[in-house]
């Protein structure tokens, strides 16, 4: 949490700064040549908005009056790699002349190795860079096969025409290989694992030239240019003996779908006694027994610094002066109790992950939540009491006066209503959390319990507390979209692409008896909508078949009519089905066809307003029998 508000903090600034300069840049720009930042993506990405947002903020505090201009090359997937030479050039065209930036910062990988592959580029402007390796690659030319290009690692630090500062991440395969050979010493195949992104190649690369320095090893490259999350799951199944995994980086496949977390715990599932080690800290804290990685940090303060000591000089001119952010052994304390190895063994000065801390510090968060809901159930409470009060007095105030006491008893009467239906629909879903949260909370203390018994009862308050807070969300969400206060947020989205990822999210829930069945009728399909209320919708109704369907399959249909200006969504289970009785009230606020059933009957509610307002209807299809199917249309394009 306190990230995410210094992250939007960060960001309030940068911004701030910017408009600052926007509005002075007449007078600036006359006297001073721009400071230059050009950046792999664009600031919306966290870690370069913190990077960026820390050095305009320190750059100004040092008494810097250079302005400063960002420019971003937005780089996406590996197959664009041919063209980001001619977005680095085209950026040097836009700034000659009275334009020639002062200085020059690149941040990210991509933007360094666009800089570095340019066969003319302004050598003689001083150059900062930070996000990136010591080892790059020249990027090739758009003839090249991407899937099956093999290209040279290159120092940087040797290409003496290449004026740089700055601070660069220095990965170390030797350490990586010699620490996996302390614990393995029978180790006779590495394994390693690169994605289909500019840096998956160029730590491919470079672990293949430092390989070779290890000729009894055999190298199994496991290249997510050839591979799908799928593919690559069905080869680590199949890795021979005596084999450990390195795993080097992976966001994208060679379908170029975005994963994060949950790929590498598919991974990990494929062969669950493979020893896994980590050289950039992909897998750390879940997989990876340890690894000799980068202590990586945000370096934008460290930037303004050096950026300010090269503009003071007269002449600009720069040194080749690299910081190279530390490495360090860093581990996982879980794992290595699983491999049966014993943490006396580990490098001197080794951090380590998930180790046992004190049981105030492991449960921490689930007691401050029980004591918040606690509060917050006093607040209710005594905000309720305010308001019986505010309302009995009313009433004594307004039997003075017969016409105004029939409008106060009416008025009463209303409010009573409903509280009354308020506190029904709500007393029970409240109560069955804090039930569970109040009476294990009170058994956890005691001393007759074994470790076992006592995870078991955290997990149980961990499960209401988790209930309490939806709970809470979904009166926070119908509230404000009843209210109009919730504003959406229109993008172009790929439909496909959005509906499996839901799928893939809502697995995790699915019966052991279900699957799940998606048949798009094409291969990819854009609407203009916002995102994150589609998900809500779609991931709402897959989670009420999931909690109805104990066998069988829940399919999620696409029917689109682009004449009609319409995409017909489907979700169909085969579970116990929806009265047809009921098929007309399940969307009202707090219908539940099973009033015993976990829930609070405000999911569907929440879908009609949303699909409502974005444009669409929601039914139950009554023809359909063999369970529950739900339907609703949404717009392709927004009128």
């Amino acid at each position: 949490m306190i990230n995410v508000i210094r992250h939007w903090v960060l960001r309030s600034v940068f911004f701030l700064f910017l408009f600052l300069q926007s509005t002075a840049g007449g007078v600036a720009e006359d006297y001073e040549r721009p400071i230059l930042i050009i950046s792999s993506y664009n600031p919306e990405t966290f870690q370069t908005s913190q990077n960026i947002s820390e050095f305009l903020e320190e750059y100004k505090l040092l008494g810097g009056t250079h302005p400063v201009v960002i420019e971003n090359m937005n780089c996406k997937s590996f197959s664009e790699a041919p063209l980001w030479k001619s977005y680095m050039k085209n950026i040097f065209d836009k700034y000659r002349g009275e334009q020639r930036p002062a200085l020059v910062i690149l941040l990210g990988q991509e933007a360094w190795a666009s800089y570095i592959s340019q066969e003319q580029v302004m050598y003689e402007i001083p150059l900062l860079c930070g996000m990136v390796s010591r080892n790059a690659i020249i990027l090739p030319d758009d003839t090249v096969d991407l899937k099956n290009w093999e290209p040279e690692s290159l120092d940087v630090l040797q290409e003496q025409k290449i004026k740089v500062a700055g601070y660069l991440y220095d990965y170390d395969i030797e350490k990586n290989v010699q620490l996996i050979r302390d614990f393995y010493p029978n180790v006779q195949h590495i394994a390693f694992v690169s994605d289909n992104s500019y840096g998956g190649v160029t730590l491919q690369a470079y672990v293949k030239k430092e390989m070779q320095k290890f000729p009894d090893i055999d190298l199994i490259l496991l290249d997510g240019r050839k591979h799908t999350i799928y593919t690559i799951v069905d080869k680590i199944a199949k890795l021979p003996e005596n084999t450990v995994i390195l795993m080097g980086t992976w966001r994208v496949d060679k379908n170029e779908g975005y994963f994060m977390r949950n790929a590498t715990y598919s991974m990990m599932s494929a062969n669950p006694k493979l020893p896994a080690f980590s050289m950039t800290s992909i897998g750390l804290g879940h997989w990876a027994l340890g690894g000799y990685i980068p202590s990586y940090r945000t370096i934008g303060k460290d930037l303004a610094r050096q950026a300010n000591a090269v503009l003071e000089k007269k002449n600009g001119e720069i040194k080749k002066i690299i910081q190279f952010i530390p490495n360090r052994y860093e581990f996982d304390a879980h794992k290595l109790k699983e491999a049966g190895l014993d943490e006396k063994i580990l490098p001197q000065g080794a951090k380590l992950l998930n180790k046992d801390i004190s049981f105030w510090e492991k449960y921490r968060f689930q007691l401050t939540l029980i004591a918040l809901a606690f509060l917050f159930l006093l607040v209710g409470f005594f905000i309720t009491l305010y308001f019986y009060l505010r309302t009995k007095k009313l009433k004594d105030e307004l039997e003075e006066s017969e016409i105004e006491l029939v409008a106060a008893k009416e008025k009463a009467e209303e409010s009573d209503r409903l509280k009354s239906a308020f506190l029904a629909n709500m007393s029970h879903e409240i109560r069955t959390p804090l039930n569970a949260i109040v009476g294990f909370s009170n058994v956890l203390v005691s001393d007759d319990f074994s470790e076992d018994e006592r995870q078991r009862f955290v997990n149980i308050i961990q499960t209401n507390s988790d209930l309490l807070l939806r709970l809470i969300n979904d009166i926070l969400d119908i509230s404000r979209l009843e209210t109009g206060r919730l504003k959406f947020t229109y993008e172009k989205h790929d439909l496909i692409h959005l509906c499996r990822g839901i799928l893939s999210t809502t697995a995790c829930s699915r019966k052991e008896g279900v699957v799940y069945v998606f048949n798009p009728p094409v291969e990819t399909f854009e609407i203009e909508t916002d995102g994150q209320r589609l998900q809500q919708i779609l991931i709402n109704l897959l989670s009420n078949a999931n909690k109805f369907t104990e066998n069988g399959e829940i399919r999620l249909d696409l029917k689109i009519d682009e004449p009609g200006n319409k995409v017909f969504f489907s979700v169909t289970d085969t579970g116990c089905g929806i009265p047809l009785e009921k098929q007309q009230v399940i969307f009202d606020r707090f219908a539940k066809l099973n009033e015993y059933a976990q829930g609070t009957g405000l999911g569907l509610a929440i879908c009609r307003i949303t699909v409502n307002m974005l444009g669409g209807e929601i039914w139950v299809d009554k023809d359909y029998t063999g369970g529950a199917r739900f339907v609703f249309t949404h717009p392709v394009h927004r009128p």
